[in-house]
């Protein structure tokens, strides 16, 4: 994994500005982060570069293209290319992580109903055993992320035990 870019305070405001809304023009981004178009294009291109922003997409609504449903998919011991092969498969797949502890994978999934939940979820089972919990409301998606702060990381709680 390559080191971490070190980002100034210009650097920063742009990511926070693409993140929060990626179509910006680089004039209308170099305006908001107070940089001339010629800078923030420069520093736009040099952060996807460095493999900082990788991508520009849209973030569509799910219920308005007819998924009434989002679940996350717990997925247990299963051969790693199977699971890799059945979600490249499926496209109501949306998000798929392979993870360490009692469960090998970790999927999200869109459906229109619950037939097709159980449709998709059974793709699954066939592999190994899986748990399935539908998301009622997300608490946060898509944050914004930007470079960690040590100063923002708070020691654990020590206790203290009696000499």
């Amino acid at each position: 994994m390559p080191a971490a870019m070190s980002l100034d305070a210009y650097d920063t405001r742009i990511l926070a500005e693409l993140q929060a809304e990626a179509r910006l023009s680089m004039a209308e981004l170099g305006r908001r982060v107070h940089l001339s178009q010629p800078a923030v294009t420069e520093r736009v291109r040099k952060l996807e570069a460095a493999g900082v922003v990788t991508g520009y997409r849209a973030t569509v609504n799910l219920q308005a293209l007819g998924y009434g449903i989002r679940a996350m998919i717990r997925v247990g011991r299963a051969e790693y290319a199977q699971v890799v092969k059945l979600v490249q498969q499926t496209p109501e797949v949306i998000n798929a992580y392979n993870v360490t502890g009692e469960d090998s994978w970790i999927l999200e999934i869109a459906v229109i109903d619950v037939s097709h939940l159980d449709a998709v979820v059974t793709k699954f089972c066939i592999l190994t055993e899986t748990s399935t919990a539908i998301i009622l409301n997300p608490a946060r998606e898509h944050q914004p992320m930007l470079p960690p702060r040590r100063e923002d990381v708070k020691p654990p709680i020590r206790k203290v035990e009696n000499a």
